[in-house]
C-alpha cells in the first residue's frame, strides 16, 4: 500500500549519540585521519586495506591540507563541523554510497563485504557474528576456515559516528529534523511537542522525563497545554495524550480547562471521548480533519487517512461529511480532501471531496 505521498519521508524515530568529545575521538581514530595525519605515507596507500580509495582519492589537495590542519589542533565542535563537510562531499559525489548509508540508518541494514569509503570515513563498524554449527559450514570443509567463514566475517553496521553523520545528511536531503535522544531537556514545550512527534511510547516517556526534570510538574502541563494549538496536529496529539496520561491530576486539570476552548477543546473531546462536550459541525469538522492530519504527517498509508473519518458510515453520509470540511478553514483541509480525491475507491465520495476542495478555496479568497 502506498503511502499519502511518496515523496514524504515518514516521520523518523530518534537517534541515540555519543557526547561531542566522543564523537569527535571517533573522528579522530577513523582511517582517514590516521591516514591524513601521517605526513611520510606513501600516496597510494589506503588507510586501510579492503576500505576503498586512498585520502588522495578523496579530498583534492587543498582540502586534504585545511582538513588535516582542523583535525591536528581543531577543538570538538569544530573537527565535527569540518567531518560533517567531508562527508558530504565525499558521499553525495556517489549516490549508491549515500544510498547505502541511507538504508544503514533507516531500514538498520548492515553491510556485507569491504566497507569502502564508508570504512574511510569511519562510519561503519564490523559485526562480531557467532561462528554457524558445525554442520552447516558446508560439506567437506573444516570449522575455523575456508572463504565462506571469512566471508561471513566481513559485515558491518553503522558506527556511532555513521549514525550522527547519515542523521545529518538524512535531515538535509528530506528537510526533516530526525531528533536525538535527550536533546529537548533544555528546549520550550513547543518544540518538544514537534520533537516527540515520531517517539516510540518507551523513548517518549525517557525524553519527558528529563524535560521534566527541576521543573514543577503543574507549571510544566501548563507550559504543555499552552502549547497545544499552536502545535501540528500530530504534535497536538501527543501533548493530549502526555496530559491525559503522563501528568497525572495536573494534566487532566489542564485538559479540563482547555475542553471548552473553540476547535481546540473539540479535538480533545474527540480524543478522549469527552462525549459530554458539545460541538458544533464546524468544530467537529475541524476536529476530523485534525485528527485524519495526524496520520498524514506522520507519513501513513492513504487507506489509514480515509478510515479514520470514513469508519462507519456509508457513502452518502461520507460525502455530507467532507460537505463540513470547507466550513471548518482547518490548515491541512485541503491535504485531507487530495487524499479522498485521488485514493477514496466511491467515486460520488471522490466527487464529494472535489466540490468540498471547490469551496474551501472559494471561501480563501472571499476571507481574503
Amino acid at each position: 500500500m502506498a503511502t499519502n505521498d511518496d515523496d514524504t519521508l515518514p516521520l523518523q524515530p530518534p537517534v541515540r549519540l555519543p557526547s561531542e568529545a566522543e564523537l569527535a575521538a571517533a573522528v579522530r581514530a577513523a582511517p582517514l585521519t590516521t591516514a591524513l595525519l601521517r605526513p611520510t605515507a606513501p600516496a597510494t596507500d589506503g588507510p586501510e586495506q579492503g576500505s576503498g580509495a586512498s585520502e588522495e582519492e578523496l579530498l583534492d589537495e587543498a582540502v586534504r591540507e585545511q582538513v588535516a590542519e582542523v583535525l591536528r589542533e581543531g577543538e570538538d565542535r569544530q573537527i565535527l563541523r569540518t567531518w560533517t563537510e567531508v562527508c558530504r562531499d565525499v558521499l553525495l559525489r556517489d549516490e549508491q554510497v549515500f544510498l547505502c548509508l541511507v538504508r544503514l540508518f533507516m531500514r538498520r541494514e548492515r553491510l556485507s563485504g569491504p566497507p569502502g569509503v564508508l570504512g574511510t570515513l569511519g562510519l561503519v563498524r564490523r559485526v562480531v557474528q557467532d561462528p554457524p554449527p558445525t554442520g552447516t559450514r558446508g560439506r567437506g570443509r573444516k570449522a575455523g576456515g575456508g572463504a565462506a567463514d571469512a566471508e561471513m566475517a566481513e559485515l558491518y553496521t553503522l558506527s556511532p559516528l555513521g549514525s550522527w553523520a547519515a542523521r545529518g545528511l538524512v535531515s538535509e536531503a528530506s528537510g526533516q529534523d530526525i531528533p536525538v535522544m535527550g536533546s529537548f531537556a533544555t528546549q520550550d514545550a513547543a518544540a518538544l511537542l514537534q520533537g516527540l512527534r515520531s517517539y516510540p511510547e518507551p523513548e517518549r516517556l525517557e525524553e519527558l522525563t528529563g524535560w521534566l526534570a527541576g521543573k514543577d510538574r503543574g507549571e510544566a502541563a501548563e507550559e504543555v497545554g499552552a502549547a497545544l494549538a499552536a502545535a501540528s496536529p500530530l504534535g497536538r496529539a501527543v501533548g493530549v495524550d502526555l496530559l491525559a496520561t503522563d501528568f497525572g491530576d495536573e494534566g487532566r486539570l489542564v485538559l479540563d480547562r482547555l475542553i471548552d476552548t473553540p476547535r481546540l477543546g473539540a479535538v480533545i473531546a474527540a480524543r478522549l471521548g469527552r462525549d459530554e462536550r458539545p460541538s458544533t459541525p464546524e468544530e467537529i469538522a475541524w476536529a476530523l480533519v485534525d485528527m485524519a492530519a495526524t496520520l498524514l504527517e506522520f507519513g501513513g498509508e492513504t487507506d489509514e487517512v480515509i478510515a479514520s473519518i470514513s469508519t462507519g458510515m456509508d457513502a452518502e453520509e461520507q460525502a455530507g461529511t467532507l460537505a463540513l470540511f470547507a466550513l471548518g478553514d482547518h490548515p491541512w483541509t485541503a491535504q485531507v480532501l487530495r487524499v479522498f480525491i485521488d485514493h477514496h475507491p466511491d467515486e460520488r465520495v471522490a466527487a464529494a471531496a472535489r466540490k468540498a476542495l471547490r469551496r474551501l478555496h472559494g471561501l480563501a479568497s472571499i476571507r481574503g
